[in-house]
């Protein structure tokens, strides 16, 4: 329902409500289903969830494995097709180029597949599903937000410090740069780190991934659904070790989404979580 058939009828609901339309009207309706069948659904709602989020991820990843490989060559002088036994050696230095090239690409890919997705699933209010309209009201006050994305960061490096020590795992300490970095590419690793990085998460996670759950499970369902699969998204060579450290950032960032209704406290408070604990680790003793 548009905007302009709604604003009519907020003489009559709460503020922030009228723009559910016809959605909020549905969701309101009984629901005839028995338990076992609204179990089921919302369990298939959550698996397919799941199956597009992987979809999101290996889709960006391969796009962007793609771009690197023909353009690094191209720019190279290299012929993208040469069998791996007559591909000159690239050096460590090329290499790492790569592979940051592939990360920052990667994320790129992920925001662009999920504001393209949304846009073709509804174009009218393909802002609203990913949280990124200002038709309602922001649910919590300026000062409050402020408040918690002063405090978090130091919260968040104390658990993930603290996890860090207690798995026995080398994240959460003696971390150093690159020696092949240069200041440039420092500061654009900063950069994916900050802003790039969690624009794309967020945008998959708490939007796309957080209204498909809503929908479900509820939103206290969506903040558990959309923390569990970030934490899973970052299961490395440490085991469970980095999940845990991020499951506290991860329930705190759909809890911003939905006590918010907006996507970017969230992009802010991951951000700038990110540039908080980096700094701290590359910090000298």
């Amino acid at each position: 329902m548009k905007p302009d058939r709604v604003a009519p009828l907020s003489h009559l609901e709460p503020q922030g409500e009228a723009v559910a339309g016809s959605a909020q009207s549905r969701a309101a309706a009984p629901d005839a289903r028995g338990p076992l069948e609204r179990v089921w659904a919302a369990t298939w709602r959550l698996g397919a969830l799941v199956a597009l989020v992987v979809v999101y991820l290996g889709a960006a990843s391969l796009l962007s494995l793609a771009t690197v490989r023909v353009g690094f060559d191209l720019w190279s002088g290299i012929d993208p097709f040469l069998p791996p036994e007559r591909r000159p050696f690239l050096g460590a230095v090329e290499l790492a180029h790569r592979a940051f090239a592939v990360d920052a690409l990667r994320q790129v890919f992920l925001a662009a597949l999920v504001l393209g997705g949304a846009w073709w699933r509804d174009r009218a209010g393909w802002r609203r599903r990913l949280a990124l309209d200002r038709e309602r009201p922001n649910g919590m006050r300026p000062v409050a937000l402020l408040g918690l994305l002063l405090i978090w960061p130091v919260l968040h490096i104390a658990w993930v410090t603290g996890t860090a020590e207690l798995f026995g795992a080398s994240f959460g300490q003696h971390v150093r740069l690159s020696p092949f970095m240069s200041q440039a590419a420092v500061a654009a690793w900063l950069a994916y780190l900050a802003i790039l990085a969690p624009v794309a998460e967020e945008l998959l996670l708490r939007g796309e991934a957080f209204a498909r759950a809503s929908a479900a499970v509820g939103p206290a369902g969506a903040i558990l659904v959309t923390a569990l699969i970030f934490a899973a998204a970052h299961i490395s060579s440490w085991g469970l070790a980095r999940p845990v450290s991020l499951l506290p950032l991860a329930l705190a960032l759909g809890w911003l989404r939905w006590r918010t209704g907006r996507l970017w406290p969230g992009i802010a408070l991951h951000g700038w979580s990110n540039l908080a604990l980096v700094t701290y680790l590359l910090w000298p003793a």
